[in-house]
């Protein structure tokens, strides 16, 4: 039935006047999951795609010159900024819950678990998606100063949004990662980037960790909770959430004013020390 809908979907757009005129290019195609239209993809390389990643595309049909990156929906429950554990209630300094051995780049995940899961403040463990699962996150999370986002089966996942939910700072570690509104925002301001081939490192993760002072902390976390929202789905849509946020991010791609994001991305790591040692 999959395959029988996307060959249906693109004989439909073929057919009609409006894709004929530029050949797709001034069309948005909504493929957000990194198997979402697995089929028909290679046949809307001219049109704006609005993606979670580019992991499992072919850059002839996917790039950061002309496509969008959207949040994941967070899974965990959405902490109010009043109600935002300080610094001293988070107990535990990191933490990651989910699938440990991954294929692809999930090599990663498996060196870090290995490095730092008898580490006295770290929860690193195996976890599901089911609703136990999430709750037990959801804990871990707001009782958790730093939360590891490691590349697993594709550079990005929705660990990063419930960390940003949760008002944990983010640890990055994930080189390809693409981010939703990075032309905007300054991540470096809310979370860590770390380089994988430094992650794995015996004893370099937790001593960047550890030697993140309580003050820079605080200014990361005051940071997540006022970004959060741009993050957040809602029906309606309001002023500066994930839905209004991704209708600019359109926009400045028609726009071709994406530069911005591309130098940021280059520049991640060297911002992130930056901004750790200001």
């Amino acid at each position: 039935m999959d395959k029988s809908l996307q060959e249906s979907l693109v004989k439909y757009l073929e057919r009609r006047d409006e894709w004929r005129r530029l050949g797709g290019k001034d069309h948005l195609i909504m493929a957000h999951h990194p198997n979402s239209m697995l089929l028909a993809r290679k046949h809307f390389g001219s049109s704006m795609l609005l993606l979670a990643d580019f992991g499992r595309y072919p850059v002839q049909i996917a790039n950061v010159d002309k496509d969008v990156i959207a949040p994941y929906k967070h899974v965990v429950r959405r902490l109010d900024a009043h109600d935002s554990p300080s610094f001293e209630e988070r107990r535990l300094l990191v933490y990651f819950q989910g699938a440990i051995f991954r294929k692809d780049g999930g090599i990663i995940r498996r060196k870090v678990y290995q490095l730092i899961k008898d580490e006295k403040d770290v929860h690193f463990t195996y976890g599901s998606a089911s609703s136990a699962g999430i709750r037990t996150a959801s804990r871990g999370m707001i009782s958790s100063k730093f939360c590891l986002t490691i590349a697993g089966d594709t550079p990005s996942s929705n660990r990063l949004f419930d960390a940003i939910a949760s008002h944990c700072v983010p640890v990055i570690i994930s080189d390809d990662i693409d981010l939703p509104f990075e032309d905007v925002l300054d991540y470096s301001k809310f979370a860590v980037f770390v380089q994988s081939s430094d992650a794995v490192k015996k004893g370099y993760l937790m001593k960047l960790l550890r030697g993140i002072k309580r003050q820079k902390w605080i200014q990361m976390w005051e940071r997540l909770k006022k970004i959060a929202r741009h993050f957040e789905y809602q029906y309606p849509s309001q002023a500066g959430d994930a839905v209004d946020m991704i209708w600019q991010a359109v926009h400045r791609k028609i726009c071709w004013a994406h530069g911005n994001g591309v130098r940021r991305r280059r520049n991640r790591y060297r911002m992130s020390q930056r901004s750790l040692n200001s």
